[in-house]
Parts: structure tokens; C-alpha cells; sequence
């Protein structure tokens, strides 16, 4: 079964309602690793290259088919701006199959974060500060927010990586995997291939995965 067969119904419609040619290299890759593999992915691509649908597509895909318990996708994002335009993409994709997107950040309202918190569900989108302060003042929820997390979406991972931050990024995933149990892949989005060994080792520090890093062909540009 290719790619497209395997996407689900509603994502299929969105290919189409966009028009669609072909699915992108990085795409089709990407899919192929995360509905048929265990491994975690490393996306190395330009800009505009259709990384975000390739990390979403088999995530979302999984999420109709079978609807996590809690959050099922945490995306960690480095700019309030980024998961702001992210929100608005992947809110207006997962609206027909019913699949919550959630943003968390200072400029979010409190009645969207307690919505969450009463009822945790679908894609959280959030940054490394928010999701700290989010662990230390909302520990008690914490359980229930991620009892059932299976992905982790680094995106602009070269941007975290370069300072204190990507430290930092990865004592909450770590945090996370140790003190609720938590299972679940890796998936970074990044624009340059120089930092994939560093993201490697990472990803590898939180999770017994193995790490697939793939890269986007020049061709599809």
C-alpha cells in the first residue's frame, strides 16, 4: 500500500481540495518510517519542502484511526509566531476528523488552557519555557495530560540546539519519559543536515528507537 492509500480519508481530501500533483520525497518517506516502523525520525529539508504534513499525515492518520487517551502528539516549537501560523495549519486539517490542536503559550487565553486540562486530547503545540512552566505549575494534571503520548515534534530544532534552550528541550522530554512512564517516537523537523548527529544522540537519550534520519531530494524542489 502506497503513502496516499494509507493516509486516512480526511487527509486524502485535503490532498485533493489542494491539488495535489504528488506527494513529496520527504513525504513519502516519512511514512513509510512512521507507520512501519518503531524507529524515530529525523526530516532534514529547505523550507516549503512539506515537512510539517510529513511528520502529520501518519500521526493523524493514526489518531482516527485509533484516538489517544490523553494528548497523543506533543509539538515543541521555538517561537510563539511558529506555533501560532502551525496552529492555524494543522487546526484547519484535523477540524473534520474531530481531532483537537491545542496551543499553550503566554498569549494564549486561559479558557483555551483549561479546556485542555479538562479534557486532554489530540496535538498540544507549545514552547520549551511554556511546557516547563506548564510541568511545574500544572504538575498535578500532568498525568492525565500525557498518559498517553506517543509523538514528540521537534520543530526548528537547528534554532533550539544552539544554546541553553536545547538543553533544556531535552530535560522536560526526559522528565517526561521518566516520571509518567511515557512512551512514544521522536520526530524533528529541521532545516539543515550539519546538526542531525547531536539531534541523533537526543533522541536516543529518551528513547531505545532507533533513529532514521531522512533527507528531502533535490528533485522534488
Amino acid at each position: 500500500m502506497n503513502a496516499f492509500d494509507r493516509y486516512a480519508p480526511f487527509i486524502q481530501d485535503f490532498i485533493y481540495s489542494h491539488d495535489w500533483e504528488s506527494l513529496r520525497s520527504i513525504q513519502v518517506a516519512a511514512a513509510d518510517a512512521i507507520f512501519n516502523t518503531q524507529d524515530n525520525v529525523l526530516l532534514t529539508a529547505s523550507t516549503a519542502s512539506g515537512k510539517t504534513e510529513a511528520a502529520f499525515f501518519p500521526i493523524l492518520t493514526e489518531f482516527w484511526e485509533n484516538p489517544p487517551a490523553s494528548v497523543g502528539a506533543l509539538y515543541i516549537g521555538p517561537l510563539k509566531a511558529l506555533i501560532n501560523d502551525q496552529f492555524v495549519r494543522l487546526n484547519d486539517l484535523c477540524e473534520e476528523a474531530d481531532i483537537p490542536v491545542w496551543h499553550w503559550h503566554g498569549d494564549v487565553s486561559q479558557s483555551h488552557k483549561a479546556k485542555l486540562i479538562k479534557k486532554p486530547s489530540g496535538i498540544l503545540q507549545i514552547t520549551p519555557e511554556s511546557l516547563e512552566a506548564l510541568l511545574i505549575h500544572k504538575h498535578m494534571a500532568i498525568p492525565r495530560m500525557f498518559c498517553d503520548l506517543r509523538y514528540v515534534v521537534i520543530d526548528e530544532v537547528h534554532s533550539l540546539m544552539r544554546g541553553d534552550r536545547g538543553g533544556q528541550t531535552l530535560c522536560l522530554i526526559e522528565r517526561l519519559s521518566r516520571d509518567f512512564s511515557l512512551g512514544g517516537r521522536g520526530s524533528a523537523t529541521v532545516l539543515r543536515g550539519g546538526l542531525a548527529p547531536r539531534l541523533l544522540a537526543t533522541l536516543a537519550a529518551w528513547s531505545t528507537s532507533t533513529t532514521r534520519a531522512l533527507r528531502h531530494s533535490n528533485e522534488d524542489l
